[in-house]
C-alpha cells in the first residue's frame, strides 16, 4: 500500500512499506544537495504529471500558483520538509531545490491538507561529504546565470551549505531583472535521533523594469502585442530585497514517539515599485500609458508548526495519532501610490518621460494573526488500506487600516475536517476518496484594480475527490480522478473594484501516467479537464465561468536516451490549453495555446569531474499569444528561445 500510494515524506519514512506492492521511485521531494546536481531531471525524478520542479527544470500539470484552478499558496497548503509555511515569495533552489505538487492519492502522509492541493517544498541539505556544484547558464533573450552551491563537513554532526547566485535575466518581453543572492543552510545532528536544519537566503534585486500590462478598449482581445520590446521610461526601476530564513528540527524521542517542528520567516520589501500600464488599448496599437509608483512596500510573514506523534504496529498494521499547533503572523504595509499620467502612446513607443517628483498618501496597514490546533490520525492496513483524518481549530484575526482610522477587523472561529480513505482492490490497484475543508486568504486585490494591493477577507472552501492508482504493468504509474473545489468568487466589478462576486465550483478530471515504457524511454503525461461555474446571484455583468478558466489541459514530457550515444538523452515537453476565459463578463476568451519545447543534455567527465551540458529550445514554433494578467489584463507570450548551461559536480 506504501508503494502504491506514494504516501508523503511524513509517512513513508517511517511506515513500514507493503510487501506485495512494489515502491515507486523517490518523489522529487527528497533531499537535493551539492554535489549531485549534474543528475536533475524532472521527467526521470517525477513521480506523476501533477507537478514537478527539480532545479532548473519545470514540468507537470499544475504549479505552485495554479492547482484545479486555485491558489495553493492562499489556500495554506505550502509545505517545507512536510511542515506548514507561508511564503511571502517561495525559496530558490539555493534553499530548495525541488517541489512537488501533491493532489489525490498523494496527499496521503501530509497531516492536515486543505482544499486545492500541497505544495511540497524539499529542502537542499548539505551531505556527509564535501562537495560542490556549479550552473553557467545563458539564453537568446540575453540572459546570464551564475549559480554555486558548497556542501562543508565540519564535524560528523555538522555539515553547512554555501550557496550563491547572479542572474541578469533579458525577458521576452524586453525587461531586465537582475538579482544576486546568497544562502546558508546546515545540518546539525546535536545527540542520536535529533536533527537540527536552520536555513537562510537574501537576496537583493537593484535592477527590475516592471513588465507592461496591457488593458484593452472594451470587452476585447488587445492587438497583438510586441516581442522583445518595453515602452516604460528609464526611471521605472524596482529594487528590492527577499527574505526567507528558518529552522527545521526533527527529534525521534523513543518508544513509537517523535517531534517535528519549524519556524519561518519569508519577507519582501520595496525600496521603489513601479506598475507599467497601457490601458484603453485599440485595435490600431493605440492607449493611454501611465505608470503607478509605489512609496516603499513591505510584506512579511512569520509562521510555522509543531507536530507531536505517536506511531506504533499492531500485526500488518500500523497506527500514527498527530497533535498539532500552527501559527502565522502577516503583516503587510501597502497603498499610498502615486499615478503618473504619461500621455498617449502606441504599443511600439518608448517613453523617454523625465521622472517626476512623486506625490505618495498614507499607507494601509493589514495584519493578520492565525493559530491553529489540530489532532489527526493515519492509520495503515498492510494489503488492505489507508485512513487518514484530521480535525482542527484555526482562530484567524484580521486587521486592516489607515494609520489615522479605526481599523476594520475580521474574526473568524471555524472547525475544520479532513477525511481521506484509500482501498487496495488488488497489489496494484488502489481507490481513493476525500473530503475536506478550509479557511484561506483570498488574496489582494491585483495591480489593474481600482482597489490595488487590497488585503481581501478570509474564506470558506471546501473539496471532494475520488479516484484510483493504478500500476498497470513494471513501474508505469496511472492516477485518475474527479474533484469538487467550492469558494467564494472574488474579482472586479462593474465600477472596476475587486470584491466578492459570487460564489465559485471548480468541477474537474485529472490524470496521470508516468514513468519508464523500456530501459531508456520514460514518459510523464497528464491532463485536466474542468468544468468550473460560477453563481453571482444575478450581478449584472457576471458570466458563468470565473477569470482564468480553462476547460481542457494536456502535458506530455519524455526523455530518451539513445543506445548509440551513452550520456546523450533527448527530451520533448508539449502543452496545451484551452482557451481561456479573459473577463467577467465572459465575452472574451484567449484562443487555444499549445506549446513545444524539445532539448538534450550530455553527461561527459570534465577533468575528471561529472558534468553535464543542457541545450533547449522552447515555444520551438514561435507561437504568438497571450498571457492573462487578471480580469481584462495581459501580456504577451514570449517568442521562440533557446537556452543552455553548464553543470559541474565538484
Amino acid at each position: 500500500m506504501a508503494g502504491l500510494l506514494a504516501a508523503g515524506p511524513a509517512l513513508a519514512q517511517s511506515s513500514p512499506a507493503s510487501p506485495d506492492v512494489p515502491e515507486l521511485p523517490a518523489a522529487a521531494t527528497a533531499l537535493t544537495s551539492a554535489g549531485n546536481r549534474t543528475s536533475e531531471n524532472a521527467v526521470r525524478q517525477a513521480g506523476d504529471a501533477f507537478g514537478t520542479t527539480i532545479g532548473q527544470e519545470e514540468i507537470g500539470l499544475y504549479s505552485s500558483s495554479d492547482v484545479r484552478g486555485f491558489s495553493p499558496k492562499a489556500a495554506g497548503n505550502v509545505r517545507i520538509a512536510g511542515l506548514y509555511f507561508d511564503p511571502v515569495f517561495f525559496p530558490s533552489d539555493r534553499i530548495s531545490g525541488s517541489s512537488t505538487i501533491r493532489v489525490g492519492p498523494t496527499v496521503f502522509g501530509s497531516p492536515f491538507p486543505s482544499p486545492t492541493g500541497i505544495v511540497d517544498l524539499g529542502l537542499r541539505v548539505p551531505g556527509d561529504k564535501a562537495a560542490a556544484s556549479v550552473l553557467i547558464g545563458a539564453d537568446t533573450f540575453g540572459t546570464r546565470t551564475l549559480e554555486a552551491d558548497v556542501a562543508l563537513p565540519v564535524s560528523d554532526a555538522f555539515s553547512l551549505g554555501i550557496g550563491g547566485a547572479a542572474n541578469l535575466d533579458h525577458m521576452g518581453d524586453g525587461t531586465r531583472d537582475y538579482y544576486y543572492e546568497g544562502a546558508l543552510i546546515a545540518r546539525w545532528r546535536p545527540a542520536p535521533g535529533v536533527e537540527i536544519v536552520p536555513f537562510i537566503s537574501l537576496a537583493y534585486t537593484p535592477f527590475h523594469e516592471a513588465a507592461t500590462i496591457y488593458v484593452p478598449d472594451g470587452d476585447v482581445l488587445p492587438p497583438p502585442l510586441p516581442r522583445n520590446f518595453w515602452n516604460g521610461p528609464a526611471w521605472q526601476r524596482t529594487r528590492e530585497t527577499e527574505l526567507n530564513a528558518g529552522v527545521v528540527a526533527d527529534w525521534t524521542i523513543g518508544d513509537g514517539w517523535s517531534l517535528k517542528a519549524g519556524l519561518f520567516r519569508s519577507s519582501i520589501k520595496y525600496f521603489a515599485d513601479f506598475t507599467n500600464l497601457l490601458t484603453g488599448v485599440r485595435p490600431d496599437g493605440t492607449a493611454q500609458h501611465s505608470v503607478l509608483a509605489d512609496p516603499p512596500l513591505l510584506f512579511a510573514s512569520t509562521s510555522g508548526e509543531a507536530r507531536l506523534s505517536r506511531l506504533w504496529a499492531d500485526g500488518p498494521r500500523t497506527h500514527r495519532f498527530h497533535v498539532s499547533v500552527r501559527g502565522r503572523r502577516a503583516d503587510r504595509r501597502f497603498g499610498g501610490a502615486d499615478t503618473i499620467d504619461l500621455g498617449p502612446a502606441t504599443l511600439t513607443q518608448r517613453s523617454t518621460a523625465p521622472q517626476p517628483a512623486f506625490t505618495f498618501t498614507a499607507q494601509e496597514q493589514d495584519r493578520v494573526r492565525q493559530w491553529t490546533v489540530g489532532l489527526g490520525y493515519e492509520g495503515r492496513w498492510d494489503g488492505v488500506g489507508e485512513l487518514s483524518l484530521g480535525l482542527q481549530r484555526t482562530d484567524y484575526r484580521k486587521r486592516i487600516g489607515l494609520p489615522d482610522r479605526p481599523p476594520l477587523e475580521t474574526n473568524e472561529r471555524p472547525l475544520l475536517v479532513n477525511a481521506n480513505i484509500a482501498l487496495n482492490v488488488s497489489s496494484r490497484l488502489a481507490v481513493y476518496g476525500g473530503f475536506v475543508t478550509g479557511l484561506e486568504e483570498s488574496g489582494v486585490a491585483p495591480e489593474n484594480a481600482g482597489n490595488r494591493n487590497e488585503a481581501l477577507p478570509a474564506i470558506r472552501t471546501r473539496q471532494f475527490d475520488a479516484g484510483l492508482r493504478w500500476q498497470p504493468i513494471g513501474d508505469m504509474r496511472l492516477v485518475a480522478g474527479l474533484f469538487q473545489v467550492s469558494k467564494p468568487y472574488f474579482n472586479l466589478d462593474a465600477s472596476g473594484r475587486f470584491r466578492a462576486l459570487g460564489d465559485v465550483r471548480n468541477r474537474g478530471f485529472e490524470a496521470s501516467v508516468s514513468g519508464p515504457v523500456t530501459k531508456r524511454l520514460t514518459i510523464v503525461a497528464g491532463t485536466v479537464l474542468l468544468w468550473p461555474s460560477v453563481d453571482a446571484g444575478g450581478i449584472a455583468g457576471v458570466g458563468p465561468r470565473p477569470v482564468g478558466a480553462v476547460s481542457r489541459r494536456f502535458a506530455f514530457s519524455a526523455d530518451w536516451r539513445p543506445p548509440q550515444a551513452p550520456g546523450l538523452s533527448l527530451d520533448l515537453n508539449v502543452n496545451h490549453q484551452s482557451a481561456q476565459t479573459a473577463t467577467v463578463s465572459n465575452l472574451t476568451e484567449i484562443p487555444a495555446q499549445t506549446f513545444v519545447d524539445i532539448g538534450g543534455r550530455y553527461a561527459f567527465r570534465l577533468a575528471g569531474k561529472s558534468a553535464t551540458v543542457r541545450v533547449q529550445v522552447e515555444n520551438l514554433f514561435g507561437f504568438q499569444g497571450y498571457e492573462l494578467f487578471g480580469a481584462g489584463a495581459f501580456r504577451p507570450v514570449w517568442g521562440r528561445a533557446a537556452r543552455t548551461y553548464l553543470t559541474i559536480d565538484l
